[in-house]
């Protein structure tokens, strides 16, 4: 009641500017929109922070309460362990980015439009969400057994995707690739590694990395370069 209290007068608890902050870093991700309740959203944006700051090992559950503007003991309504969270950043990032993807190589064109458009994708949103990409993607080996499995799953079906793209071009006689999967396979990991490298304001945008990146996975399947692309 006090902290409702506090929100309604107008005062700055210690941790708001930071915890507003983070949130305004990730209002762009419509995933964490659909996490309810409020309170479990704003657990996962702060868990994202902490993870991506301070490495899932050396964060504590207290200092992601804390993030939230809340009690350690409030953590535990909507995640019963540090894992579990992680888990569901997992979970929500790569379901948000394999979504993105298929949008993209369902697109209209041939292959060649709908490989740079699906890569571009892939790319930009490293870019645009590389906090959450950099938990997402660089510490798998913190998970569970079984949450580990989960999510390979989701990068095998993401790793199908433009393999599929790939091989549709093949078949089409747009593409020349030796290994199909293997080429899927590089094609993704130049994007998973944006999120590492990646800081607003540099020189370019998240847009024109996207950009960058679906013409560079033309380039490796010797397509021509897609009439109109920079």
């Amino acid at each position: 009641m006090a902290a409702q209290a506090s929100g309604r007068s107008g005062e700055t608890r210690p941790g708001d500017e930071e915890r507003e902050a983070a949130e305004g870093r990730h209002a762009g991700c419509d995933s964490w929109r659909s996490v309810a309740p409020d309170a479990a959203r704003r657990l996962l944006i702060a868990a994202v922070e902490a993870f991506a700051e301070r490495g899932f090992h050396a964060t504590t559950t207290r200092d992601i309460a804390g993030r939230a503007g809340m009690s350690p003991a409030a953590l535990y309504i909507h995640y019963r362990t540090k894992e579990e969270l992680l888990h569901r950043i997992s979970q929500v990032g790569h379901e948000r980015s394999l979504s993105l993807l298929r949008d993209a190589a369902a697109g209209h064109g041939g292959p060649s439009d709908r490989l740079a458009a699906a890569v571009g994708a892939f790319g930009r949103w490293h870019a645009e969400q590389h906090t959450t990409a950099r938990v997402v993607q660089y510490e798998l080996s913190a998970l569970s057994p079984d949450h580990y499995a989960e999510i390979v799953a989701l990068r095998r079906r993401t790793e199908a995707v433009v393999r599929d793209l790939v091989e549709e071009g093949v078949r089409a006689g747009e593409f020349e690739v030796v290994d199909a999967r293997a080429t899927a396979m590089a094609m993704l990991s130049l994007c998973l590694d944006v999120a590492r490298w990646y800081r607003p304001g540099g020189r370019r945008t998240p847009q024109e990395i996207g950009d960058f990146y679906g013409d560079l996975a033309l380039r490796m399947v010797l397509a021509p370069r897609v009439t109109g692309r920079r």
